[in-house]
């Protein structure tokens, strides 16, 4: 029996080392039933030969290469998939970024933190590994960074747009921040993006000018019958020169030796590994029991907008790798209290002072950790972090963790007044008189702070509204509004008020 078992295992040897050999006859047949002929010649493919690039292999789907990739730019450098870009801003780009080394090597520097998630959800997705130097566009992988516009983040979201890919913002974080959530959040809006347009190019003008803007200049290069390609599009010179920034980088990548840059080494291994967090707790104590610098920690949790983290509402922070199981750790063994700081609900629009007192803290600490600008009133339902006593035990709820919001309202009414200015009249005399800066009458009458007024000349004001007056009016309007009958009219109106 074991006889004929090795003769059958030594049969399938055979055999399948013949399937992995050429005959060594180069005429030999590999039908044994057909006739040899020295005259038959071979069959080639038609068409042109072209050489088998190394690249979109495993991120593609093809055959995976036997080592992982040395570094993660190499890796990045594989994926590339985007159509090559050459025109003059590109040269004009590189130019610009290989005269600058240092910045170069900050920016990069910056990126290793959150580089490998990004490529991997890349990966994933099937896109484009340029995708990931988009950041470096952005905002120079800040995820901290604010445009003028008020976009956030390392990916420049701006509020709306943020709201619209669920990126929460409120009082407690702000999404478009957040690593996990801002980068699945992009790379959503690209893929939409690219399904709208069909191009690389055109999806990443769409990104930084609006999907609208680049329809609608495709449109008018229909209509007057050109190319529609993003070189074709007349469009703000910010979009234009939004994917040679891009190129260019990605140029720098692929051959840093040819630009004279230098990339920071970073591994093809993950930066941070994601814990979940069950407890509010403050940021400085989460930091000290990841034993990881409390920068450190800002840097890889960048949403949190307040010195504790609300467990309903941020379930999960980012951690170095190898810190992740020692936060676990002393976590566990940690037996003190976790948080100092709760949330409060304001029941009615009142002063910061009163606010304060009846949150057992200063007016100027209660300012300060909840941004309330001076001479404002918080208004009634607004959420206020306050300091968590004892006999506080439950942590904030979900509802307020994910909607918590703080509104104002002026503390001083201004109501605007016009004013004649009299001879020899100025700026600076008006102010005097009715007790304002010069530089406020200045810009609310669009003159300069030395201005002089004609006889006579009106003059705009912005008073505040004595609390006596405006108490007499309520009560003037109430008396009227109870003395009047209530009577139907013996005629209808001569005139139909239209309803908006």
């Amino acid at each position: 029996m074991k006889f004929l078992i090795s003769a059958a295992l030594a049969g399938l040897l055979l055999l399948s080392g013949c399937a992995n050999m050429a005959p060594a006859n180069p005429t030999a047949s590999a039908d044994a039933g057909t006739p040899r002929s020295s005259s038959r010649a071979p069959t080639l493919p038609a068409g042109n030969l072209s050489p088998i690039q190394a690249r979109n292999t495993a991120a593609r789907g093809g055959v995976a290469p036997l080592t992982a990739p040395a570094d993660l730019w190499e890796r990045i450098r594989l994926g590339f998939a985007m159509p090559e870009l050459d025109s003059d801003l590109v040269r004009d780009r590189e130019q610009w970024y290989a005269s600058r080394p240092d910045y170069i090597f900050r920016m990069t520097e910056r990126s290793r933190k959150y580089l490998f998630h990004i490529v991997e959800e890349l990966e994933r997705r099937n896109m484009p590994t340029e995708l990931a130097l988009l950041p470096f566009i952005e905002s120079a992988f800040n995820p901290q960074a604010v445009s003028s516009a008020k976009a956030a983040g390392m990916w420049q979201f701006m509020p709306a747009t943020g709201k619209y890919f669920e990126l929460k913002q409120n009082v407690f974080r702000d999404d478009r921040r957040d690593v996990l959530a801002s980068t699945r959040a992009a790379l959503d809006y690209l893929q939409k993006l690219y399904g709208m347009f069909g191009d690389w190019h055109l999806a990443l003008a769409a990104y930084n000018w609006g999907e609208g803007s680049v329809g609608r200049a495709i449109a008018k290069n229909q209509r007057a019958g050109v190319g529609t390609t993003y070189l074709d599009l007349n469009m703000p010179m910010e979009t234009r020169f939004y994917v040679p920034k891009l190129q260019a980088v990605k140029n720098i990548v692929a051959r840093p030796q040819d630009f004279n840059a230098q990339l920071p080494l970073i591994e093809n291994h993950p930066y941070f590994d994601s814990v979940t967090i069950t407890r509010d707790i403050d940021v400085a104590l989460a930091a000290k029991l990841a034993e990881v610098p409390l920068e450190d920690f800002k840097a890889l949790n960048p949403s949190l907008n307040k010195p504790v983290i609300l467990a309903a509402g941020t379930p999960q922070i980012l951690l170095p790798w190898d810190n992740a199981t020692r936060f676990q750790r002393n976590l566990e063994a940690y037996s003190s209290r976790l948080a100092s700081w709760t949330v409060w609900v304001a029941p009615s629009t009142m002063k910061v002072a009163d606010a304060a007192k009846r949150a057992g803290m200063s007016e100027a600490e209660l300012r300060n950790v909840n941004n309330i600008p001076p001479r404002m009133l918080i208004r009634a339902g607004s959420t206020l972090l306050v300091p968590r006593y004892a006999h506080h035990e439950n942590d904030v709820t979900e509802r307020i963790a994910d909607n918590g919001q703080v509104a104002f309202a002026p503390e001083v009414v201004l109501r605007r007044t016009v004013v004649k200015a009299g001879k020899h009249e100025s700026v600076a005399s008006i102010a005097k008189r009715y007790r304002q800066t010069p530089a406020s009458v200045a810009e609310w009458n669009k003159v300069s702070a030395s201005a002089a007024f004609k006889a006579g000349q009106q003059v705009v004001l912005f008073l505040p509204v004595q609390p006596r007056a405006m108490a007499k009016a309520k009560t003037a309007t109430r008396v009227v509004a109870k003395a009047t009958p209530r009577a139907r009219p013996a005629k209808a109106p001569a005139t139909k008020v239209a309803r908006r």
